[in-house]
């Protein structure tokens, strides 16, 4: 069975490697949405419980991202590194994420499903 949620948090970056405007200093009304794929625990008839997962977004997550200025938490905070950045953060908790989708702005996303990264890829978070 296949779970989503979304979430959202407002944040500031400049991309340090782009050519055009994204270098300067900007922001952006973020989404991200978290995917888990796993069975129904037949007990409680759920893959998790939305409270459990938003607990563990709440805690491990949005406190780094949420009125922040991306750039101290990565070098070059593109919407890639930052669903890489969440992933490596809530994978440890979540054994059944599928993928972490963030968007910039509508209709602009990137979906990240745990794929090998470079090993300059930026790390998890406060586990």
């Amino acid at each position: 069975m296949i779970l989503r949620r979304d979430y959202r948090f407002e944040a500031s970056h400049q991309l340090p490697c782009h050519g055009g405007q994204c270098r300067r200093i900007h922001g952006h009304s973020y989404r991200f949405r978290v995917t888990i794929d796993g069975p129904v625990d037949p007990a409680t008839g759920m893959v998790i419980d939305f409270e459990e997962l938003d607990r563990l977004v709440a805690e491990r997550v949005l406190p780094h991202l949420d009125h922040r200025h991306l750039n101290e938490l990565l070098e070059n905070p593109t919407a890639e590194w930052i669903a890489a950045w969440i992933w490596r953060t809530l994978a440890p908790h979540l054994p059944d994420l599928a993928e972490i989708e963030v968007w910039e702005m509508e209709g602009a996303s990137v979906a990240y499903r745990g794929e090998p990264l470079p090993p300059d890829a930026p790390a998890g978070g406060a586990q």
